[in-house]
């Protein structure tokens, strides 16, 4: 009975340890039971960028659906023949040569002249930064284009203000180090000089007449590609810029030019002639073999 007795701890012991690993066990498989359920009914996976602000709606994940429009009302879009220009190949290489050589000349331009540019040239090089493809062809870009003084003036500030800040505390010592051989810093002089601002938003969603929103497929990759066609278009007519991320200004300069909630500012690009004295860093470009790989 004495030695019963002096088991006993040890033995209430040794059952407290098999129940409360035995609780811990069924804990883990409710957990996993649970989590395997919540990824039977989880929405499937999408690219990142359809969560900018909107998702690809479905009437099982989304509450408020009924303010997205069905996208089975342009189903029944017409085709038709396409008959592109076709070049000799002597003409083609030509081409290529020449495009080349007028596209290796642009560079980012800091000195703009304050030498007025036809309104009808920015016309055209705005259409031709809208023939770039985009998702679903949603064309999810706005280009603001800015003249008046009084405006370039109060963008100016904003950008100024926000980028001080950028520069002395957000970007960090190795960025501002990195930027110092380009000599720039948070005063942007162009933005009151250039002739034109333009200013390039992308649509994270878009607005139908009726309210409705329509998604916009990889807007922001859309929006990137109409950008680099807009600096081919701008190089094309003659024309400099230097393309600006104006960090943290966003919500400021949408404010300012009234834009709508949907839309988020990607760039922004002074535009007019080189000023006279214009000086640009005497940079290198990486070789072919440095930026293609056959395989």
């Amino acid at each position: 009975m004495a030695v019963f007795s002096s088991l006993t701890p040890v033995f209430v012991a040794v059952l407290c340890v098999i129940i409360g690993f035995l609780f811990k066990n069924s804990q883990r498989k409710e957990s996993r039971s649970k989590q395997k359920s919540s990824d039977q009914t989880a929405r499937p996976w999408v690219d990142e960028d359809l969560q900018d602000d909107t998702e690809i709606s479905t009437k099982d994940n989304e509450e408020d659906n009924e303010d997205w429009m069905d996208t089975t009302e342009e189903e029944n879009l017409p085709h038709v023949p396409y008959s592109p220009v076709q070049y000799s190949v002597s003409e083609m290489l030509d081409r290529s040569e020449r495009f080349y050589s007028l596209m290796n000349l642009r560079r980012s331009v800091r000195f703009i002249s304050p030498e007025s540019v036809p309104k009808e040239v920015i016309d055209n090089v705005i259409r031709t930064a809208g023939t770039a493809p985009s998702g679903a062809h949603t064309e999810p870009w706005t280009f603001v284009v800015v003249s008046d003084t009084d405006v370039k003036h109060r963008i100016r500030e904003i950008i100024e203000e926000e980028e001080e800040i950028n520069y002395k505390q957000r970007m960090g010592d190795k960025w501002v180090q990195d930027l110092k051989r380009l000599r720039t810093n948070w005063v942007k002089e162009y933005l009151d000089v250039a002739p034109y601002l333009i200013l390039v938003f992308k649509q994270a969603y878009g607005v139908l007449p009726g309210g409705k929103k329509k998604t916009h497929y990889y807007n922001e990759i859309s929006v990137s590609i109409s950008c680099g066609i807009l600096l081919a278009a701008l190089q094309n007519a003659g024309l400099v810029t230097v393309t600006t991320t104006p960090l943290n200004c966003g919500p400021q300069l949408r404010s300012l030019l009234q834009r709508p909630a949907n839309e988020k500012l990607l760039m922004l690009l002074p535009v007019g002639f080189p000023a006279s004295d214009a000086k640009v860093p005497d940079l290198k470009r990486k070789d072919l073999n440095d930026i293609m790989v056959l395989v």
